[in-house]
């Protein structure tokens, strides 16, 4: 895993051994058929590959087919620019900009390890697709 400054956007990019069991761990098979996460963008998108090899970016929630769009990965000579303030965390929003959280409110932001923010992801896009449901 690489995770730096690529221009504005802070990615965490993953590389080819971790990508089956990062997608795993994201239940991304479930949510999102034929995509595997090859990165995350700026915290709060993901970056999928399909199964042509073409890229995409996503909500993390809600993770759906409806919110995909292309992305542009930066090329295979970019140099991410590490920022050890970020190093293993990732922003997240107590309550997701889709439920109606304040992306803008510092009280609305906390930062979490790689497994928490797994876990968060999960339990958001089940709690999602189950009001959906309704």
């Amino acid at each position: 895993m690489i995770e730096g400054w690529y221009g504005d956007d802070h990615l965490i990019l993953f590389n080819d051994t971790e990508i089956a069991t990062v997608s795993d761990r994201y239940a991304v098979p479930q949510f999102l058929p034929g995509y595997k996460v090859i990165g995350l963008r700026g915290w709060d998108d993901f970056i999928l590959q399909d199964s042509n090899g073409a890229t995409h970016c996503a909500p993390t929630v809600p993770a759906v087919a409806e919110h995909l769009s292309a992305y542009a990965l930066p090329p295979a000579t970019a140099m991410l620019k590490p920022d050890d303030r970020f190093q293993g965390k990732i922003k997240w929003y107590v309550k997701p900009i889709v439920f109606g959280g304040d992306p803008q409110s510092q009280a609305n932001v906390i930062w979490v390890n790689h497994d928490q923010h797994a876990e968060l992801v999960k339990y958001w896009n089940g709690l999602y697709r189950s009001l959906k449901g309704r």
